[in-house]
C-alpha cells in the first residue's frame, strides 16, 4: 500500500457513525472517474442497507426527478425523467450513480439551476451577502483560479453569485428530500468539490434551511492537489486521472459569455 494513503485511511477508521437522518455531500472532480465510482458504490451499499432515502445531483436541473419510475426502469426513461444533458455531463460517468439509486427504489432529484436562472443570479446583488464574507472570498478566489486568471475582474462577482445561487438550490432540494425521512435515513448529494465543502458551499445554506440535518462532507484526492482541501469531514484516497491542462483549453477557445454547467470551480 502507498504509505501516503495511510493517514487518510486511519482518519476514515476513526470517524464516528454518521448522524441519524443525515445528508452525505460528496464533492467530486468531474473528470475523475474513480470519484463517481466510489460514490456509486456508497449509493449501492446504502440502498442495500435500506438507509438510502434520496439522491440529489448537480448534474440535473431542479424539478427533474425519477419519482414514479419503477426499479427496473430503462436507462432511456431515467435519462428522460432527469432531462439529462450529455453535452455537459457524459452519461457513462454517472450511469452507476443514478441507476444504483433507481434500482434501490430511491428517487434521484436534480438540484442545479437552469441556465436562464443562473444568468438572472449573476445580476442579483443579494447573493453577495448570502454567505459569510470569508466564504465568499474563497469563492471569488476559486472563480479566479478556476478560470486560470483569464476572467476579467468585473466578471468575478457575477460568477460567484451564480455559484452561491446554485449552492442554495442544491441545499433546498436536499432539505426537501430529507423532510419526513426515517431516523436513520441518508440523503446523498453529488456535486463539484466546492459545492460540497463546508468552507464554501451547500453546508452553509443547510445550516439555515435544515439545522436538524446531520451533514457529512466527503472529498476525494485528485490530480489537481496533493493535500486534503479544507471544508471536508472525510478526505478519501482516489485513483488520479492524468492531469489535464484546462487553462490551455480556455486560452484556445476563449471564455464563454455564460459559463457552462461544468465550470472550473466545480472541478
Amino acid at each position: 500500500m502507498d504509505g501516503r494513503l495511510l493517514p487518510w485511511l486511519l482518519c476514515l477508521a476513526a470517524l464516528p457513525p454518521a448522524a441519524a437522518q443525515s445528508a452525505w455531500l460528496y464533492g467530486e472532480r468531474h473528470d475523475h472517474a474513480d470519484h463517481q465510482r466510489q460514490t456509486a458504490a456508497d449509493i449501492r451499499r446504502l440502498g442495500t442497507e435500506g438507509r438510502l432515502h434520496a439522491v440529489v445531483l448537480e448534474m440535473a436541473e431542479r424539478g427533474a426527478d425519477t419519482r414514479g419510475l419503477p426499479r427496473d426502469a430503462a436507462e432511456d426513461a431515467v435519462r428522460a425523467a432527469l432531462r439529462w444533458n450529455d453535452a455537459g455531463w457524459p452519461w457513462p460517468r454517472y450511469r452507476e450513480v443514478v441507476m444504483n439509486a433507481v434500482r434501490a427504489g430511491v428517487p434521484v432529484h436534480g438540484g442545479n439551476l437552469a441556465q436562464a436562472r443562473l444568468r438572472e443570479a449573476m445580476q442579483q446583488p443579494h447573493w453577495d451577502t448570502a454567505i459569510p464574507a470569508e466564504a465568499r472570498a474563497r469563492l471569488l478566489d476559486a472563480v479566479r483560479d478556476g478560470h486560470c486568471g483569464l476572467l476579467p475582474e468585473a466578471r468575478l462577482v457575477p460568477m460567484a453569485r451564480m455559484q452561491i445561487a446554485r449552492d442554495r438550490s442544491l441545499a433546498q432540494v436536499v432539505a426537501e428530500a430529507a423532510a419526513g425521512a426515517p431516523a436513520d435515513a441518508v440523503v446523498v448529494m453529488l456535486a463539484g468539490a466546492m459545492h460540497a465543502s463546508r468552507a464554501s458551499g451547500v453546508p452553509l445554506h443547510l445550516a439555515a434551511l435544515a439545522p436538524q440535518l446531520g451533514i457529512r462532507s466527503i472529498g476525494y484526492a485528485s490530480a489537481y492537489g496533493e493535500t486534503a482541501e479544507p471544508g471536508f469531514d472525510e478526505w478519501r484516497p482516489a485513483r488520479p486521472e492524468p492531469p489535464q491542462d484546462h487553462c490551455a483549453a480556455l486560452r484556445e477557445r476563449g471564455l464563454p459569455s455564460v459559463p457552462a454547467s461544468t465550470s472550473p470551480t466545480s472541478r
